[in-house]
């Protein structure tokens, strides 16, 4: 891989007509006419590819089309920043904090771009990252209402954007709330009143103040030696939830509300959609229901999850979330497998092992899934309940599944939780043991595959997901609801907290680069994400090229450069409403 992105740009060129094979340097100043460091400067096609989105505003299945690359630099301390190719074809936007956004087109000689400084108090304010306005967000209920708020409502979008400031009351503010429950989130139904009141309450305080908000974290000028690039895939309607950066050196993503997988090439741009296949007696929402009749545009009846790469073949392993299956797709001949499974519901993320076993979660019945590829056997490992209630919940999962979605019976939802731990994250370590995090249980816990004895150890972070194994066996995990990222070592069973540089934020998950010793962690409300040297203990941040940016991945090139996807959901929510996939050279390292 590491061969094709250096030679990403290269060909790439070749792609171009010869009169635009042209470098473009660009010298950035300020009103002053001095030069102008860490601008963020995006360069976009002018005109973007002609594409074939005639499957109802997505590619057909099989078919090829070219994104449209976007690339991403900032201006270093002499204000100079330089593409490898300009041209009249290309169009730029200038941003950087206290500055007013510039929008120029493309020349053989674009030369001096000026910036102005931002004067407007509202305007300022709008710059700001959703991190910093959901830092002054009071809810009046205190420290447990708001990291109740936090743990349930930060899965799919950013928690203090433009349009989640829009101010409600709190009637208005229940019916979100109770919409929301259909997609998933899990209010406590004796703080769903008091939640609705401190949004109600919070935002027309936070609006009446937007000038008193604290100021955003500084871009690090070392950022003029980091690179961006950037290919839109999909629509507003999508979700580009997980991907997986192959061998071969494609990169698949997929759109879970659209039930589509893109192969992207980096080298090209060029990009072919895969339509998952589902039975004809399938509904809409699978063995869940149609939980998004509200949405727009979906085609969700296998929910495309995570994604996990055989070390034998190549295969791609996929958990098709609204399925009781296995998803394996031969990115040879693009064809896709389906192996039913029993047992277990909401299969979660996924990994494989050196002896190419498929271990997965299901979120909802709480199990580990290990998927034997020579016998075609699942081996399910139940993970203990934390109560009798819990046991109970989950035991009758078969039976409230049998029910019609439309008369299903919905339980009553406590603070902790209960009947729904939800096991959400799993790696396998150098050493062969499986880990996996349990969400709402704070607890993390283990396998042995010799003996499949299931090991359970409790944390003192709120909210661990999605958690990773480093070369010395070290467990990371997120604390989703704490702002930190948490480090777990299984000899001394010491865990060390290392809190985010950045307010308020929310981590989504995270990767281990095991080769340099980094940590990369997904940061969804400050439109960043971030690495974590692990032996300097010293952060990195990357701001992202749009507004309202929500990650949820990240796989690591052989080079240390890094993959991940802008997959908000909705995706109208994003700055241009455009999910993308998003690869990042970082300044060092």
């Amino acid at each position: 891989m590491q061969k094709l992105v250096n030679k990403s740009l290269c060909l790439w060129l070749l792609l171009l007509p010869a009169g635009q094979l042209v470098a473009m340097d660009l010298l950035v100043t300020g009103e002053d006419r001095k030069p102008l460091a860490t601008v963020m400067v995006t360069q976009r096609l002018i005109t973007a590819p002609v594409q074939d989105l005639s499957d109802d505003g997505y590619p057909p299945n099989g078919v090829s089309n070219v994104a449209a690359l976007e690339s991403t630099r900032f201006s270093n301390e002499q204000g100079l920043v330089s593409f490898a190719n300009g041209g009249d074809m290309y169009r730029y936007r200038l941003r950087k904090p206290g500055y007013k956004d510039l929008h120029s087109p493309g020349s053989d000689n674009l030369g001096e771009l000026q910036m102005t400084r931002e004067l407007d108090p509202l305007a300022l304010a709008a710059q700001k990252a959703s991190n910093v306005w959901l830092s002054q967000l009071d809810l009046g209920g205190g420290p447990e209402l708001r990291k109740h708020f936090f743990l349930n409502c930060a899965f799919c979008h950013q928690q203090a954007s433009p349009f989640m400031r829009v101010e409600r009351t709190p009637t208005e503010w229940l019916g979100v709330i109770e919409r929301m429950g259909g997609y998933g989130a899990r209010i406590a139904d004796d703080l769903k009143q008091p939640l609705a009141e401190g949004l109600a309450s919070g935002f027309a305080k936070l609006n009446a103040s937007f000038d008193t908000l604290p100021a955003p974290r500084e871009w690090d000028a070392k950022l003029a030696a980091a690179s961006y690039r950037e290919w839109p895939i999909g629509d507003g309607f999508s979700q580009m939830h997980d991907f997986i950066l192959h061998p071969n050196g494609m990169v698949y993503v997929g759109d879970n509300l659209q039930d589509r997988i893109y192969e992207v090439n980096p080298i090209t741009g060029e990009y072919t959609v895969y339509k998952v296949p589902h039975d004809e007696s399938d509904e809409l929402g699978g063995f869940l229901g149609n939980r998004f009749k509200s949405y727009g545009k979906v085609n969700n009846y296998v929910g495309v999850h995570s994604f996990a790469v055989s070390p034998k073949d190549g295969h791609i392993f996929i958990t098709p979330s609204m399925q009781r299956a296995l998803l394996e797709f031969d990115p040879h001949s693009k064809t896709f497998i389906r192996h039913p499974m029993k047992k277990g519901f909401y299969p979660h993320t996924i990994r494989t092992d050196a002896k190419d076993r498929v271990w997965f979660t299901l979120a909802l019945s709480s199990q580990i899934a290990m998927f034997d590829r020579v016998t075609k056997i699942f081996t399910y490992y139940d993970i203990p309940a934390r109560s009798f209630k819990e046991w109970l919940t989950i035991k009758l999962l078969p039976l409230i599944f049998f029910i019609n979605p439309e008369y299903r019976p919905m339980p009553s939802v406590d603070r902790e939780s209960s009947g729904l731990p939800m096991p959400y994250g799993i790696d396998v370590a150098p050493d062969g043991r499986v880990w996996f995090a349990r969400l709402y249980a704070n607890d993390i816990g283990y396998i042995d595959p010799p003996s499949g004895e299931l090991t359970m150890i409790d944390v003192t972070v709120n909210g661990p997901r999605r958690l990773r194994v480093d070369g010395d066996n070290m467990v990371w995990m997120v604390a989703f609801q704490d702002g930190l990222v948490a480090k777990y070592d299984p000899d001394s069973g010491v865990l060390s907290k290392y809190p985010l540089p950045l307010r308020s934020e929310i981590p989504y998950a995270l990767n281990v680069d095991r080769q340099r010793r980094a940590v990369w962690v997904n940061g969804n409300q400050s439109d960043t994400i971030l690495r974590f040297d692990i032996d300097t203990e010293t952060w990195q941040v990357y701001p992202m090229s749009r507004q309202r940016t929500f990650t949820r991945d990240i796989e690591i090139a052989e080079d240390g450069s890094v993959f991940t996807s802008n997959s908000h959901f909705p995706s109208w929510q994003i700055e241009d409403a455009q999910p993308t996939l998003i690869h990042i050279q970082p300044y060092s390292q």
